[in-house]
């Protein structure tokens, strides 16, 4: 399976190396990191104070058909993908064409701003990506169980997928934030491998 992701202060990368670990303690599944492309110059990004990116290599649409399972990461802007993400899934019309991701697992995990900033809106926009190349969105429900009830911290995530809060950049995700992200790597992997196991 493979986890692409864009990541511009580090917060949705730390959910997406979660998410691998919980992918890669399912017995025979192996969970690759992707990023997609930057679209701002590196200009703007020293103005906005982003870090390097790190050595996660860069995906293109053609490597996609080859996973038998796809979660898509990413920071929201106004409720919705980042625009660099936004950019890539524009960019794999061809496959859209001949339906290569139809039939195949996918979901979804996201950062927000702030508790009002798209911890729903932003999956919920996003599953339309899926439906249109036919693919089968898996949530995680209310399957983390009492992590999801969790009403004493500040917590992202919903039964969309895992997720986290980065305020204004300085807040990291929290140890339950990453082990929801941990638990949607481990839940996917074993979805993703039985609907392998039954083709």
């Amino acid at each position: 399976m493979e986890l692409i992701y864009y990541s511009m202060y580090g917060h949705v990368e730390k959910l997406a190396e979660e998410i691998r670990k919980g992918a890669a303690s399912v017995e025979g599944v192996e969970a690759k990191l992707w990023q997609v492309p930057e679209t701002l110059p590196e200009d703007v990004l020293g103005k906005l104070g982003a870090p390097p990116k790190s050595d996660v290599p860069i995906i293109t649409p053609n490597e996609l058909p080859e996973a038998d399972g796809v979660l898509f990461g990413f920071p929201t802007r106004f409720g919705m993908m980042a625009a660099q993400f936004k950019a890539f899934l524009d960019a794999t019309g061809g496959l859209w064409r001949t339906q290569a991701l139809s039939g195949k697992p996918g979901g979804i995990f996201y950062s927000t701003g702030s508790q009002g900033g798209g911890q729903e809106t932003t999956p919920l926009t996003s599953i339309t990506q899926l439906v249109h190349h036919g693919m089968i969105f898996v949530p995680i429900g209310y399957t983390f169980g009492a992590g999801m009830f969790e009403m004493e911290k500040v917590k992202g995530g919903s039964p969309y997928g895992a997720g986290t809060y980065a305020g204004d950049g300085s807040r990291q995700p929290s140890e339950l934030e990453l082990a929801q992200a941990f638990h949607q790597g481990k839940y996917f992997a074993g979805i993703a491998k039985k609907l392998k196991g039954s083709q």
